[in-house]
């Protein structure tokens, strides 16, 4: 062994005990009581809670968007996770044009990340057209590690919109190859309409950004997932509903999960601790994120949506805007460039409902990374403290008191959501195959680290 991890209590979504992790060549390669270190560095985590490295499935780093590219880059984007206590990543590869072809986006994507990234990363493909081309490229793709295929049922203007019968040839080629597909599920038709009808200049001025609630319903977030999982459970494909928001559509994956349709949801930890609300205030505008937040109803039914095991993971689809991005609306809610910074604090967020009761803290670590490594094919490699697997690893303190701030923050970004709000529990150390990369909310790790994940076949229909 070279490292060990000493000290602490392992916690997994199955057991939690005492125990030490030795490490050698950046693998685990035993879990053990009272390990010699016998010239091993040795990492102190007496009093502290040791997990697997966590990994947010959902990012956006530089992103073009909006009129302008996400502010966290492949480099600040990654920085942060690792401070989070993130071990990997997943971004998407975008075509630019449609009539780009997908495998070349992928390999743009990676080479773009590749000498940048702080921590290891995989990429979700994206497609924004469906023709005899894009189809031949699936298998291909899914040879390459490239087994997720993200598909909008929004964005009509831009040109990413996936119709219904997209959208059901996807989820039969892609089942073919060991292949999922991902939704963005919102209701295209119905978002326009109320666009179109609340676009006045006297709506525009008396409401602001709250017109981004009256135009976004929760009904056009529902319906479009109730669509999704019938055209999954027509064609018995493998479907992943991205970013829920609502109440209502974790029920309805929870029921078509009960009656076998192989479908799986995601929540992010905005919509658990924020509200509508916000769009009234001032710089309401800042939370624009799409879909956006809802009531908070809502949040406590995806809370319980998590508990019960009928969403499965945890992401944080981070789109980072700064101010000055952010001012590009200029007063009319119809031009906000839409996201938020997320994963730096995805961990401590989450936290957060285990400490009042809402969620389980086993179930903390499945949905956060045991479940996305299986959903996604990294498991276990990555999103499991094993013999064999990838020493990543997330040493969390649980009595440790943090205000957010994020002029002490890692992201490229110049506010928080949760500016001033106070956090207990936050991870002290982040491992990335064996290495520190992050201590104490900074990250210590070299730029260029990080390796690319070439996944297996996804759809492991996990709770």
């Amino acid at each position: 062994m070279d490292t060990i991890v000493k000290g602490g209590t392992i916690v997994t979504p199955h057991e939690k005990y005492k125990a030490d992790i030795g490490i050698k060549d950046g693998k685990i390669t035993s879990i053990a009581s009272n390990l010699e270190a016998n010239g091993a560095t040795v990492i102190d985590a007496t009093g502290k809670l040791v997990m697997p490295g966590m990994i947010d499935a959902h990012v956006h780093l530089s992103l073009p968007f909006g009129g302008t590219v996400s502010s966290d880059t492949w480099q600040t984007g990654t920085r942060a996770a690792a401070a989070g206590g993130i071990t990997t990543v997943v971004d998407f590869a975008i075509p630019r044009d449609r009539a780009d072809s997908l495998m070349e986006t992928v390999n743009n994507r990676k080479a773009e990340a590749e000498n940048d990234v702080y921590v290891d990363f995989a990429l979700h493909g994206a497609i924004t057209r469906w023709d005899e081309e894009s189809r031949k490229e699936i298998g291909p793709l899914c040879k390459a590690g490239i087994t997720t295929f993200k598909m909008f049922m929004v964005y009509r203007s831009i040109g990413w919109l996936s119709t219904d019968p997209m959208i059901v040839e996807a989820l039969e080629e892609t089942k073919k190859h060991g292949g999922m597909v991902q939704v963005h599920a919102e209701s295209v038709d119905l978002i326009d309409s109320l666009i179109e009808n609340h676009s006045s200049p006297e709506e525009i001025k008396k409401h602001g950004a709250y017109l981004h609630t009256l135009t976004r319903p929760q009904a056009s977030e529902y319906e479009a997932i109730q669509r999704a999982i019938t055209w999954a459970e027509y064609t018995g494909g493998h479907l992943y509903i991205v970013h829920m928001s609502t109440k209502r559509g974790a029920e309805m994956v929870a029921e078509a999960r009960k009656r076998g349709i192989n479908v799986i949801g995601e929540t992010c930890p905005q919509y658990m601790h924020l509200d509508d609300s916000v769009f009234s205030q001032e710089n309401g505008h800042y939370y624009a994120t799409q879909p956006q937040l809802k009531k908070p109803e809502d949040g406590e039914g995806l809370w319980n949506g998590l508990n019960s095991m009928a969403l499965s993971v945890v992401g944080t689809d981070t789109c980072t805007f700064n101010t000055e991005q952010k001012a590009l609306w200029e007063g009319d809610f119809r031009k906000i460039p839409m996201g938020m910074p997320g994963s730096e604090l995805m961990v401590s967020l989450i936290y957060e409902g285990v400490r009042e009761g809402k969620l389980d803290l086993h179930r903390m670590v499945a949905v956060m990374s045991e479940n996305p490594a299986k959903v996604f094919g990294m498991y276990p490699k990555k999103g499991a403290l094993l013999p064999g697997s990838d020493a990543d690893i997330m040493i969390f303190d649980p009595d440790k008191k943090y205000i957010v701030d994020f002029n002490q923050m890692e992201t490229n970004c110049d506010w928080s959501p949760y500016q001033g709000k106070e956090l207990t529990g936050f991870p002290t150390t982040t491992i990335l195959r064996g290495k520190i990369i992050a201590q104490d909310g900074k990250c210590v790790g070299d730029q260029g680290y990080g390796q690319f994940i070439k996944r297996g076949p996804s759809g492991n229909f996990v709770k």
